[in-house]
């Protein structure tokens, strides 16, 4: 996104430095100084790294963190010269103290991921889809529905890679049924995270900061539904239809599988009520929650341990059920990523770039335009930095703009298979099958599904955008 934002904010250069006040903190205007420009470097040389991960093999999160360091330490460098030494300080604590929220609110998800992931919930559910016989077209359609809602539950990526495991494990030498699966999958995870505030990072981060409320989210429903099934459907017709040869292989959950399941669901109406009734962060809602794990483990731990492998039909030495084993299995990568992001985004903002952006964009673009952008420029660059820019704009809008924003930055992704964590996982995971240029030959059908989720929105939820 910053690559393109940046060429519309130098159109917009404010002259000289200049002091200019919010309502938290004295700030200069730095846009047009070598701190500004430095930054902005650091920022797309950090972003090219990321970019170019899966050919370089350097993890994403080390160029983002080193960029938001250095990006800050200009900054304080700077104030400290115009003798405003704290005000680097309150802003970069505020930049943190949202991270955080975010970070703990995630790493607790992605435990109870884990450990349904030990337990073999996934595995359980892939067994069963492989054992029914159904044909490449139903598997095609299944697929795509069952990614759609689990997504707005688990996060798109674990979604996206369950899903693709079963793909492949039916009609791994049919390419073309596999290809058109996959980009199927795909769109159906982002579409299906889009209309839930924990299906994607970033609509989590719209709720978190109070924006839209919890159930207001279910509103994108229909368009979601619309972004994944106009695809799908067009894609159907090509899918091969045959019967794959298929397997009595049964896998068995272990011991408190469904509990686990029971208590993540507990976990999230947690949080919902402590936010929605308490008026408390949804985080400390699913710390909480956090604790019904720890305390299931214990217990797990001190009855008859045996009994999660032999149920299994596996006898040997035993692993104990252990919380902390699954924190630590957790996306740490993807969480200091989001930290390099949320800090280098809010550097960028503090030297006043996202000001000149949202000008740019939401008052010369006008709103619908602006958001429709975003999504497009999600499928190019990741989407979180792209909502966190449009989330520190905080440009005025109706629920409805900030609703379209939330489906366009989720969906938009879906375009390029290098839009979102989904499509970069799956281009992994059936390497050769799913591929960049398959799913692009099918970027126009997808983007008809773009497009006429966004026209009903507009239609469906007309209301919000008074």
């Amino acid at each position: 996104m910053f690559n393109k934002l940046f060429v519309l904010c130098a159109c917009l250069i404010l002259p000289a430095m200049s002091l200019a006040s919010d309502t938290n903190t004295t700030r200069l205007d730095l846009t047009h100084s070598w701190v500004g420009y430095a930054s902005i470097a650091l920022f797309v040389i950090a972003y090219l790294l990321v970019m170019a991960e899966e050919f370089t093999h350097l993890r994403k999160s080390k160029p983002v963190i080193l960029a938001a360091g250095i990006i800050w330490a200009l900054i304080a460098l700077v104030y400290a010269q115009h003798d405003l030494t704290h005000a680097a300080e309150q802003a970069i604590r505020h930049n943190f103290l949202e991270y955080s929220e975010l970070m703990l609110f995630l790493l607790v998800a992605m435990t109870y991921i884990n450990a349904m992931d030990e337990r073999r919930v996934f595995d359980a559910l892939r067994s069963w889809l492989i054992r029914k016989g159904f044909g490449l077209r139903a598997l095609f359609w299944l697929t795509g529905i069952l990614a759609f809602f689990i997504s707005p539950v688990a996060d798109n990526l674990t979604t996206a890679l369950l899903m693709c495991a079963v793909v492949l494990a039916v009609g791994g030498d049919n390419l073309r049924f596999v290809s058109l699966a996959c980009i199927n999958i795909v769109v159906a995870a982002n579409a299906g995270g889009a209309f839930s505030p924990f299906g994607d990072i970033t609509t989590l981060m719209v709720w978190q900061k109070g924006i839209v409320g919890f159930w207001t989210f279910f509103a994108l429903f229909i368009p979601a539904a619309v972004n994944f099934l106009v695809p799908a459907t067009i894609m159907h017709f090509a899918v091969p239809n045959e019967k794959p040869v298929t397997t009595d292989t049964e896998v068995k959950m272990y011991r408190g599988a469904r509990r686990i399941i029971i208590l993540f669901l507990l976990t999230i109406t947690t949080a919902v009520s402590f936010h929605n009734f308490l008026h408390l962060p949804p985080v400390i809602g699913m710390l909480t929650g956090l604790a019904y794990l720890q305390f299931f483990g214990y217990y797990l731990r001190k009855t008859s341990p045996l009994k999660d492998r032999e149920e299994a039909g596996q006898v040997g030495e035993v692993v104990p059920f252990d919380v902390f084993n699954k924190i630590a299995r957790a996306e740490w990568d993807t969480l200091l990523f989001f930290y390099g992001v949320v800090l280098s985004v809010g550097g960028l903002g503090m030297i006043g770039y996202l000001e000149l952006a949202s000008i740019s964009m939401y008052t010369d673009l006008g709103p619908t335009n602006a958001n429709v952008l975003v999504g497009l420029l999600s499928a190019i660059v990741d989407n979180i930095p792209v909502m966190f820019a449009v989330l520190t704009m905080n440009p005025e809008m109706s629920i409805g703009q900030w609703l379209l924003v939330t489906l366009t930055a989720g969906v938009g992704g879906s375009l390029l298979s290098i839009g979102s964590a989904a499509g970069v996982a799956l281009m992994g995971q059936a390497r050769g099958k799913y591929t960049f240029f398959s799913h692009l030959k099918w970027s126009p059908v997808i983007a008809l599904g773009y497009m006429a989720s966004i026209w009903v929105h507009m239609w469906v939820n007309a209301g919000l955008f008074g």
